[in-house]
């Protein structure tokens, strides 16, 4: 299968820009070894429509999109590892729409509990009032906090990218290594929202997984990023998100080509 990947050198110091000099985006075929790779479904929320939480999508303004990428790209995925019998976990977050699911208990005996909680500073007055003029002025905003936390309490996995009988499903890097160990998944392919923010840093996400050896990549049709302002028109925030996948951590797979090797693998 073809990989798409990040050639960072070499600089070239006669040009009045040196990094103009890099190699960057090139493709090559590369070897997959199947049985030693899942694909991960990480965020794949249904959040709801405009009219049932207009605050949570004027401050995230991606939710269309990852809507949309739901229902024509992960379903066509997720329908291919499914009839390949390829690994596939689900990765969940922000509340408790999946606990009752075969897939997460079989994980919760799996994994057990964690034993690296991390140690929180204490809190003082100052602080609180930062963290509320942040949430007040920077995200998400005081008009739409109520909308968000509404929404929240609703969460619930689309449709399209609801997991099917006993599909295991994780809620942190804990549970996610244990899935890993248990079925010797060294590379992950990661699917959902977004690319640059829960795929990278939330619990379960690329950072924490690379750190414990294991090779992150992405499919980039299958994902969508935050976006800002200066951005959202051009979506550079993906753009530079799926670079930095590139450099750190895996390579860029075209949903097309997963498709179609899912097929052959199938035959």
């Amino acid at each position: 299968m073809f990989g798409h990947y990040y050639q960072q050198f070499d600089a070239d110091f006669s040009l009045d820009v040196p990094a103009e000099g890099y190699g960057g985006w090139q493709k090559e075929e590369i070897e997959i070894s199947w049985e030693h790779t899942a694909l991960v479904v990480m965020h794949a929320w249904d959040a709801g429509t405009r009219e049932q939480f207009p605050g949570w999508h004027r401050a995230v303004e991606y939710l269309p999109r990852s809507h949309e990428i739901c229902d024509t790209v992960l379903s066509r995925l997720l329908s291919a590892a499914r009839e390949s019998g390829f690994r596939l976990f689900h990765v969940v977050g922000g509340g408790d729409y999946y606990k009752h699911l075969p897939g997460y208990q079989r994980v919760l005996d799996l994994a057990g509990t964690p034993s690296d909680k991390k140690e929180q500073i204490q809190s003082d007055s100052v602080l609180d009032k930062l963290r509320r003029f942040r949430e007040d002025h920077v995200f998400v905003g005081a008009r739409n906090r109520e909308d968000v936390h509404r929404g929240f309490e609703h969460l619930d996995f689309p449709e399209s990218a609801r997991p099917e009988g006993d599909e295991e499903i994780a809620e942190n890097g804990h549970q996610l290594f244990a899935l890993c160990k248990e079925y010797q998944i060294n590379h992950l392919i990661y699917t959902g929202f977004a690319i640059n923010w829960c795929l990278l840093l939330s619990p379960g996400g690329m950072a924490e997984m690379s750190s414990h050896g294991i090779l992150c990549s992405t499919i980039p049709e299958a994902t969508t990023a935050v976006e800002n302002k200066e951005t959202a028109r051009e979506e550079i925030c993906k753009k530079v998100a799926l670079w930095r996948v590139a450099l750190a951590f895996g390579f860029l797979f075209s949903a097309e080509d997963v498709v179609e090797a899912l097929k052959t693998r199938e035959t």
